[in-house]
């Protein structure tokens, strides 16, 4: 970015036509250069302030800005309805807009880490981030390495379909294998109406005091249940299991905000849950 560059003609019809409607980092990132030199030039053109200083994105331009894409999927509107996602609408002259203010985003998705994949979200599309966002991004980077989320390919299926005739592999050992999650195996098997099923673990062996400190501290950091199982050498249908016989829940989210100001120790030993 040169640090005195001029502006085009373009680049300051873009400003013009688009303040006030997307956020500065991204208009930053589109026109390569610095939020400052944006703030700057907006000054020079008698834009205006951006609603008090919030900075804010239309519902479409954030979701390509954090790497889902433009358009209301179905992923997006479950955020709304379900998990009461920050949204607002806008005027700009005779025109409507659903907004997201930046950091009313960001109090959310700390809330709401295990829906979102990380990985796909470039480090500050949206400015700067909070100090847990850099920890999230290495384990959703991490976990999309280690384990596939491609299309099932008939060589894999029929690898799949070898492996459980065997009668010998659980589900942590077929996810090592395959390079799939416990929970990506259990559907394809029903998808492909396998009668084969992976062998039950055993069911005798107990969580110790060690595992479940380690449940506890990656709970309460936000990991995933696939990397979890990895981090405590099981299935994560095994991890899932226990963690919804101690809350009657699966959801992380939840669980990490029941646990979240307790001391360590909050997975009690006393009930005797196995592995």
């Amino acid at each position: 970015m040169g640090i005195n560059r001029s502006w085009s003609t373009q680049e300051v019809e873009y400003l013009n036509d688009h303040w006030g409607q997307v956020a500065i980092p991204f208009m930053a990132k589109k026109l390569n250069r610095t939020i400052n030199a944006i703030k700057i030039k907006k000054n020079k053109l008698g834009l205006g302030t951006f609603l008090e200083s919030w900075e804010y994105a239309t519902f479409n331009q954030f979701l390509e800005a954090i790497g889902y894409g433009g358009g209301y999927s179905y992923k997006a509107i479950s955020w709304i309805k379900n998990r009461d996602f920050p949204i607002h609408k806008k005027r700009v002259n005779k025109c409507r807009f659903k907004i997201i203010y930046i950091t009313e985003f960001w109090k959310w998705a700390e809330k709401n880490q295990d829906i979102l994949d990380f990985s796909k979200f470039e480090e500050n599309n949206l400015g700067e981030e909070p100090t847990w966002v850099k920890e999230k991004r290495k384990r959703d980077f991490k976990q999309n390495t280690i384990f596939k989320n491609s299309p099932w390919t008939p060589i894999e299926d029929s690898k799949l379909m070898n492996l459980l005739s065997q009668q010998k592999y659980g589900y942590a050992d077929l996810s090592k294998i395959l390079y799939r999650t416990s929970g990506a195996i259990q559907r394809r098997c029903l998808d492909l109406n396998i009668k084969d099923r992976p062998v039950k673990a055993d069911n005798h062996i107990p969580w110790t005091q060690e595992k479940i400190k380690r449940l506890e501290e990656m709970i309460k950091a936000g990991w995933k249940y696939p990397l979890m199982a990895l981090e405590l050498n099981c299935s994560d249908k095994a991890v899932r299991g226990y963690v919804y016989r101690m809350f009657n829940t699966e959801n992380l989210d939840k669980v990490r905000m029941l646990v979240k100001d307790k001391e360590s120790g909050f997975l009690n030993l006393e009930k005797g849950e196995l592995l």
